[in-house]
């Protein structure tokens, strides 16, 4: 027997479907039942790789008679977050407000058949444990408390929705000035909570913070300022030795339950190791540190093996758990490496990950982590670096083929456009960076698949699964999808993608932006009427859709001469200037955009003779510059806008260096471009 959830593409909402919960899709069916039946909405959200999710569905939504109760109360909708991100957008807010306390997932709330929450927390055990209420015991006080407290469910409801409005920003002056100092303030305040020992920002759990770095690798850049270059360098070198990073196959966990990077969640995001990719990349050159190289190539290399579908794009996540445990997939014993390996390898794992110290994890496992630098091993063994170096991934070679004979996490295999964006545009910047040309075609196919089956008509669909694409893309989608093909742009130039980005463009202005007061609204002008509109300015674990949307723009309307970009982006930013002033940290996205409002971007554009603007590319990528964006249009034929430059032969390279509207004289040698570039940025 299978419920409502049968028929849908999500593979959370499929593994639900087999509950004997009657479960509904957020539907207008569900919706209107509620409201026909005057019955509150029990709304689930959470997503397949959701460790805790497996939990509350074990318990309690497998299990006949918690399921009786759900049936006979109330009105039973589950939502994947990741397909229906407004939907866990507002409501995580709300729990926030009514609770008092961080949201996450499951995330289990009740509403009124008017979509109101009056009720919610994330997992609840089947009976009352962990300090937490039983879930069985709860569910008949919320129906007895929605029946016999409607007034006062009706004004806890205004109050909000008032506060819900609160959150979008009001409306500013045009002409008031922006917050200047708002980039140096947040950047005090990350200074303020690094943690010079492990790296990373405050204690456990410990995420990432992958824009906060780019944030700070560019404030290095800009400025010179090295203590910004340590909080990133020294956060990427112990992420890497950490277990949150994969020790044997690549990528990278969603966050350590511990300060030091030790055990992590295991879900792998394909979100977390785009952002992780983009800004390894971008340290290893401003650092040439090889462990931050070794950490990028391996991030690539998981997501080419094992995130690709059939068709080129990529998949969205990697169970936390397999054969119903957390781990159980990248945990060992010292015993069954020793087995694995050759003496002379054995002699150095064991110590490099510490496998010769008590175990790190439940049941006396060990999570595979650095304990001990490379260099310190091979000198207590008496062998050069080199040697050690070959029999870690000699040995590693091994343990990684007897690990792809294990039982596998479950994998999430839709696509989703806004992520498989995310992975495109860091593929192809880091395709720029190693001169990697499988990566950039690897990233070109998945564009190529997302045009081709995502995009219908100048509409862009959020989500695919078995040959079937639907539901209304987001402003992310479109924010990072935009950002994505301006990375593919720089690193291989087609006029196709040009015609799609300025396409997009158009469709953020159109269907998304705010005339009157500024930035983009969340969903489109179209989508279905929920209780609140998010404009969302803050990034979270994914990068805010406005600051996404005001960068690309900006860089869009430069090379192409556009104001209406232009425009827009200035807008984005002034939309959001009085909470960049007053509250600045956690908007690193935005605040990229506030400096290249105040301070525009240098573009470079390439014609003439291919082989040496290919050439002087490859040189101009070896350096870190963030403000400088550069396209070889060697190739290109015609173009629009400010992007159609003459050349005065075709046997000779010439550069165009433009900063906003000024540009100098054309360039004819790479020496004069390095020189012209070293004064502009």
């Amino acid at each position: 027997m299978t419920n409502r959830l049968a028929g849908e593409t999500s593979p959370y909402l499929l593994q639900h479907a087999g509950n004997p919960v009657d479960w509904y899709p957020w539907s207008d069916e569900a919706l209107a039942r509620a409201k026909a039946e005057d019955k509150p909405i029990l709304l689930s959200i959470g997503y397949s790789a959701c460790h805790w999710c497996h939990v509350m569905a074990h318990e309690s939504f497998e299990d006949e008679g918690v399921a009786a109760l759900m049936n006979d109360l109330f009105v039973n909708i589950k939502v994947d977050r990741e397909e229906r991100p407004d939907l866990d957008q507002i409501y995580q807010t709300a729990h926030a407000m009514l609770t008092q306390r961080s949201g996450g997932w499951p995330l289990t709330m009740f509403l009124t058949p008017e979509q109101a929450p009056f009720f919610g927390g994330t997992y609840f055990p089947k009976a009352s444990r962990y300090g937490l209420a039983g879930f069985a015991d709860l569910l008949p006080r919320i129906a007895a408390a929605y029946r016999e407290q409607s007034a006062a469910i009706a004004e806890q409801n205004a109050r909000l929705k008032a506060a819900l409005a609160l959150t979008n920003p009001d409306a500013q002056d045009a002409h008031a000035a922006l917050p200047v100092d708002a980039p140096k303030l947040a950047f005090a305040g990350l200074a303020r909570s690094f943690d010079p020992v492990h790296g990373g920002f405050g204690g456990a759990p410990k995420f990432p913070h992958p824009f906060e770095l780019g944030f700070c690798l560019r404030r290095y850049a800009a400025r010179g300022d090295k203590s910004a270059l340590e909080i990133v360098a020294i956060t990427l070198a112990r992420m890497a030795d950490g277990g949150i990073h994969d020790q044997l196959g690549g990528g990278f966990c969603r966050y350590s339950v511990d300060a030091e990077w030790t055990i992590p969640h295991f879900e792998k995001m394909l979100y977390d190791n785009a952002a992780l990719l983009a800004v390894y990349a971008d340290a290893w050159r401003a650092t040439g540190e090889t462990a931050l190289a070794r950490a990028a190539r391996g991030i690539a290399s998981w997501a080419l093996r094992d995130m690709r579908a059939p068709e080129g794009a990529f998949y969205s996540s990697l169970d936390a758990d397999s054969e119903h445990e957390e781990g159980k997939f990248y945990v060992w014993t010292p015993e069954g490496v020793e087995r694995l390996v050759a003496p002379e390898e054995w002699a150095v794992v064991r110590r490099h990950w510490g496998l010769d110290r008590p175990p790190n994890f439940e049941h006396a496992a060990w999570h595979l982590r650095v304990a001990v630098p490379l260099v310190e091993v091979a000198r207590e063994l008496g062998i050069s670096s080199q040697a050690a170096e070959t029999r870690l991934e000699q040995a590693r070679a091994k343990l990684f083929a007897a690990r792809e004979r294990r039982v596998h996490p479950g994998r999430d295999d839709k696509v989703l456009a806004s992520w498989n964006a995310l992975m495109i545009g860091a593929l192809a910047r880091a395709a720029r960076v190693f001169d990697e040309a499988e990566w950039l075609a690897a990233a070109q196919r998945a564009a190529d698949f997302l045009r081709s089956t995502l995009w219908r008509e100048g509409r862009l669909l959020a989500t695919y699964k078995d040959g079937r694409a639907h539901l209304n893309a987001y402003l992310d989608d479109h924010a990072y999808l935009l950002a994505a093909l301006l990375e593919l742009m720089q690193a291989s130039f087609r006029p196709e993608d040009l015609t799609w980005a300025i396409e997009v463009a158009d469709a953020l202005l159109q269907r998304f932006e705010d005339a009157a007061s500024g930035g983009f609204f969340f969903t489109s002008h179209d989508h279905e009427a929920l209780i609140h509109r998010p404009k969302p300015g803050y990034d979270n674990a994914t990068p805010a859709g406005n600051g996404i949307a005001a960068q690309a723009l900006l860089a869009l309307g430069h090379w192409l001469g556009e104001p209406r970009y232009l425009d827009a982006a200035d807008r984005t930013v002034r939309a959001f200037g009085r909470e960049l002033g007053d509250r600045p940290s956690g908007a690193s996205s935005l605040l990229i955009a506030l400096e290249e409002v105040v301070d525009p971007p240098t573009m470079v554009l390439l014609r003439g003779d291919p082989a040496t603007c290919a050439s002087w590319q490859r040189m101009l990528e070896r350096a870190y510059r963030p403000r400088v964006r550069s396209l070889d249009l060697s190739r290109a034929g015609d173009l629009p806008g400010a992007l159609s430059r003459p050349h005065d032969a075709e046997d000779e390279a010439t550069a165009w260096v433009c900063t906003g509207a000024s540009c100098l004289p054309p360039i004819h040698t790479l020496e004069a471009l390095e020189t012209a570039l070293a004064v502009a940025s």
